[in-house]
Order: structure tokens, then sequence, then C-alpha cells
């Protein structure tokens, strides 16, 4: 039997209380994408304990406004997926903002949750009259087809940039970049 997941998207920050409130979740999520294989920067064995330290890490920047974060989450409240945008850029690119942590639980994958959350970034982008957006990604991932299908443009591939997750030789990144 196939469960329809429905979600809600809300911005996240600078309520110190949502955040607090919401580390158990993104901790979850961030160690089930880990542990999915997923290229967010970290590397096997990884815990709950390091997903939780890298959440409490973000909670400054986003208690301060230098990003948000986007959640989408089941009817139950719990959390799904999110993203982040990054806006403490140099003074030199106040226009320019950057993706980061896009994050879909495995079970909750193939559902538009990916999509919807990006075009919630993107939005907000442009509220903050944010006109360029970056991001990363593991060159050959499934997030470059979600990121060219909505208008990104890769303009390059570093080889051996990270290691993957479970082991083995430094694999390619690719950049992508959207002008809104």
């Amino acid at each position: 039997m196939t469960q329809t997941i429905l979600a809600r998207l809300s911005p996240m920050g600078p309520d110190p209380g949502e955040v607090e409130n919401a580390l158990p979740g993104l901790a979850a999520l961030l160690a089930d994408c880990v542990e999915g294989g997923a290229a967010v920067n970290f590397v096997w064995p990884f815990d709950a304990e390091q997903a939780l330290a890298y959440w409490r890490w973000q909670m400054p920047g986003l208690l301060a406004g230098k990003a948000r974060l986007f959640v989408a989450r089941d009817t139950d409240g719990s959390i799904l997926g999110c993203v982040m945008l990054d806006t403490d850029t140099p003074p030199n690119q106040p226009h320019r903002a950057e993706i980061k942590k896009l994050l879909v639980l495995r079970r909750a994958r193939r559902l538009g949750l990916a999509r919807a959350l990006m075009l919630a970034a993107e939005d907000e982008a442009r509220r903050l009259g944010r006109t360029l957006l970056i991001l990363d990604t593991r060159d050959g991932d499934n997030g470059q087809k979600l990121y060219e299908a909505i208008g990104y443009v890769l303009f390059g591939r570093v080889p051996g940039y990270s290691l993957p997750v479970h082991g083995g030789e430094a694999e390619t990144c690719a950049f992508y970049y959207k002008q809104l």
C-alpha cells in the first residue's frame, strides 16, 4: 500500500524555540541521508550526536538571520526534508546566496518535496533581493536532474573534490548557478 505524505513548508528562524524544538527531527533527517550515502559533507561512521552537533553549529547563523531553513513536515509534524538558504555573503556579494543541505528522508523521496523546498528557498531569495544562487552536488547524483529541471546551470566540475560517505576514492563535485 502506498502512503501519501502531505507536507507543509515553513521557514525556520530566527525564533530560538522553533529551531531548538526542530533539532531532533533535523538530526534524524541528516543521519538518515548520510546513512543512505548522501554527499552532504559527512563520512561514515556517523551518528545522531554528530548530526545534532551539526545543527547546533548552524543555530547562531539561523538565529542571526544569516541563513533561512525551510522544512517540509508530515501531517503529524515530523520533519521529512529541509533546505537552507545561506545569505551570509561578503560585502561585495549582497546579491548572492547559497543553497545548502537539501535533504529528504529516504522514505519520503519521489513525492516532490525537494522541488517544493528548492522553490521555497528561491522565493525567499527573491524576497531578500538575492538574484544569484549557487550550489554544489556530487556529480552524477539524482539531484542534478532536479537542479537542471528548475533552471540551474552547470558551470564546472572539480574532480577529487570530496570523499564518499562510505569510503573509496575522492569523487567529482558539480557546481551550479541560477540567476533569479
